[in-house]
């Protein structure tokens, strides 16, 4: 590490966010994996509010800077997709 003072805070503060990024990824994959689960359970409640929660926090990292947009919109596609099958099932 370097011995200037600035670069000290600015190593200690990129932990912090780097931290913060990798808490926001891991919620985020949990509620996709929530959907999908509800989605091949064929529970169309649950997915239902499992959908909305997981655009919710898709939305939510694309504010933070956590992921791109248009990642986002994708992802959120390919689940509204897979839970509008479910009920052609």
């Amino acid at each position: 590490m370097a011995n200037i003072k600035s670069q000290k805070k600015r190593v200690k503060t990129n932990e912090k966010a780097h931290l913060a990024n990798v808490q926001t990824k891991s919620d985020l994959k949990t509620a996709i994996k929530k959907v999908r689960t509800s989605i091949n359970d064929a529970q169309a409640d649950q997915a239902s509010i499992d959908l909305k929660i997981a655009t919710q926090k898709l939305d939510q990292a694309v504010t933070k800077g956590v992921i791109h947009a248009n990642q986002a919109r994708e992802r959120k596609s390919k689940l509204q997709r897979a839970f509008n099958n479910l009920g052609g099932k």
